[in-house]
């Protein structure tokens, strides 16, 4: 029952298809879609009649593969706030922290938009944290999202330079530190920590520090994706990208994500890891970038242009679950 001077609140709760919540908050019933892309995946939630008012500990269970439903990240889609986009995209990690972007999540937000009725454009215009980007599907039903232009200054990506400098490498640049410390880290014993780690910064809404290495599959990315991603010089964290050449056109790529640990795809890291090589000189304006999770294209023509990615969008499953009251 409704306590007396909460009857108009239940009676307006009640009346919304997407959740209910029991009037003492103990726990919260919503309705959720799971979704990959390249094996990137996501609970989206509908938010578009109401906020959840989820707290940061509420979106870390729901991410929880053993007590939650499961996801590298979760995608809220919001009411557009300004007559300049369609929806707002709101995505929390992991860890239940809100960060600016997520490609991959990008292209499963307009599928689910579309699929769902919520609008009949085939490209729409959304609200980032920072920023706006358009997303794309096309009739074989892959999507292609404009990721806006990278950017490459190190405020962005919130690196504190003080005492370094970086190298030309190509016609762009890149910044060295020493990995040797890292060996002093739990779980590192047997990994080769180098006296020169070579990494490219760049923004794409989000910070991303991208290396060049030999080989993907024999890179110590459990060890070395979380001393980068923690690293002190890094004031907002950093999305690690592990980068193997194996031509002008493609690469192989692994991604340590910030607050979400090695994902089998990362769009924004893929989109950062080629606008570095091409800058650097070791790859052409179209790269397929294979991932664990499966294949993304991704596009740049250079400076003063947006970054473009295209791949797939898939719906898992649908459910409800109850969300407890977390502090």
């Amino acid at each position: 029952m409704c306590k007396r001077g909460m009857r108009r609140l239940c009676n307006a709760w009640k009346g919304l298809a997407l959740y209910s919540a029991t009037v003492d908050n103990v726990a919260m019933h919503i309705k959720f879609t799971k979704m990959q892309g390249a094996g990137n995946d996501f609970v989206v939630l509908d938010e578009t009649q109401g906020e959840f008012g989820l707290n940061q500990a509420q979106y870390r269970w729901l991410a929880d593969r053993h007590f939650g439903v499961g996801a590298d990240q979760i995608l809220s889609v919001r009411p557009p706030s300004s007559a300049e986009v369609d929806f707002n995209y709101v995505i929390h990690n992991a860890d239940g922290g809100e960060v600016e972007n997520c490609g991959n999540g990008a292209r499963c937000f307009v599928r689910y938009v579309r699929s769902r009725g919520l609008t009949d454009k085939s490209t729409i215009r959304v609200q980032l944290a920072k920023g706006q980007i358009e997303l794309s599907e096309n009739a074989q039903q892959l999507v292609r999202v404009d990721m806006g232009m990278p950017s490459f200054e190190i405020a962005d990506v919130g690196f504190e330079a003080r005492d370094l400098s970086p190298q030309p490498v190509g016609s762009w640049q890149a910044w060295h530190l020493d990995a040797t410390a890292g060996a002093q880290r739990q779980g590192a014993a047997g990994v080769v920590w180098p006296t020169d780690m070579q990494l490219g910064l760049v923004s794409m809404g989000n910070p991303h520090a991208v290396q060049v290495v030999g080989d993907t599959e024999l890179s110590p990315v459990h060890a070395w994706g979380p001393w980068l991603e923690s690293h002190p010089r890094f004031t907002r964290r950093v999305n690690a990208g592990f980068m193997q050449i194996v031509g002008r056109n493609r690469i192989k790529l692994r991604v340590y994500e910030r607050g979400a640990g090695e994902t089998l795809a990362c769009g924004t890291g893929a989109c950062a890891a080629v606008v570095a090589g091409i800058r650097w000189g070791l790859l052409d304006a179209s790269v397929q970038v294979h991932t664990r999770g499966g294949d993304l294209l991704i596009e740049w023509a250079g400076l003063g242009h947006a970054v473009f990615m295209t791949g797939p969008a898939t719906t898992v499953f649908e459910g409800a679950v109850e969300v407890p009251d977390l502090a």
